[in-house]
């Protein structure tokens, strides 16, 4: 890589997770009416409906088992956009749905999540060692930092990829979920020409059946949530908050949604872990 278009990646990165974050600190003052609706299962509902649908099997943060549900409202037009998909020769594999407070918290700390977003801001910064609210701004854009930002907490999220049905191959979106750089933004330049093309495609289809995607994460979309009524510019308030779920679907709506799920301390931790393991490669 050149040093020029190096520093052109760099640039576009440093612009991208700054409106995302701005973008998460308009999400914490959005309004929410909780509806109180629960969460059904999207196993048990693609099933019923009998639609071609993938589900990850990879184990959640710290081998937690992976949560595939919805709020009641969203299940028919999940069902109608993985038909939708089916009919176009895809299949819309989930890679993640509704997830717990410890869930949320855990994925701020994952070495899978902090410390590559961690070498990124490395990266950003020459090299030199980050300043904490940097690295906390950075997290914040791509790994929600409080329950009401983080709508998968609302059971109106999920994250996707998309598979060819026929022969199961990931459909090109410039890299596999999870992705975390200056690739990961919906509208990335530094992607093909074909999986821009398929982002646009994907989204596109998802945008029919109410299903925003948030412009900074190439596989996550939501509805009735705050992302979507702010995104969409409603100026009404929200349907889905950040809630805790009954083993039987019923829901609770978290009593502070804006406190943060990992302190600056924690965060600094993380930081001298990492430079740690650097030091003693």
């Amino acid at each position: 890589m050149s040093s020029t278009e190096d520093r052109s990646r760099r640039a576009y990165w440093v612009a991208e997770m700054d409106k995302a974050f701005n973008f998460m600190q308009a999400i914490r003052e959005y309004p929410v009416d909780e509806c109180l609706e629960p969460m059904l299962s999207l196993v048990d509902a693609a099933r019923t409906a009998g639609v071609d649908v993938s589900f990850s099997a990879k184990p959640h943060v710290k081998g937690l088992p992976r949560l595939f549900w919805l709020r009641e409202g969203l299940i028919d037009s999940f069902i109608a956009c993985a038909k939708e998909m089916n009919d176009h020769g895809w299949v819309i594999q989930v890679e993640d749905g509704f997830r717990t407070m410890q869930m949320q918290k855990s994925l701020g700390s994952a070495p899978y999540t902090f410390d590559v977003i961690f070498e990124r801001v490395l990266w950003e910064c020459n090299g030199t060692r980050p300043p904490t609210d940097l690295v906390i701004r950075r997290i914040n854009a791509l790994v929600a930092a409080s329950p009401k930002v983080g709508t998968h907490m609302s059971g109106s999220a999920i994250d996707i990829s998309v598979l060819h049905r026929d022969t199961r191959e990931e459909v090109d979106r410039g890299r596999p979920y999870l992705e975390m750089s200056e690739l990961t933004p919906m509208d990335s330049p530094f992607v093909s020409a074909q999986a821009r093309s398929n982002r646009k495609a994907i989204t596109a289809l998802m945008q029919k059946h109410g299903f925003m995607a948030y412009p900074w994460e190439f596989w996550h979309y939501s509805k009735g949530d705050a992302y979507d009524y702010h995104l969409n510019r409603t100026g009404k308030p929200a349907r889905y908050g950040a809630v805790q779920v009954a083993p039987d679907g019923h829901v609770i709506a978290i009593e502070d949604p804006c406190a943060p799920l990992n302190s600056p301390q924690e965060i600094e931790a993380e930081i001298a872990r990492v430079l740690n393991e650097q030091e003693s490669r």
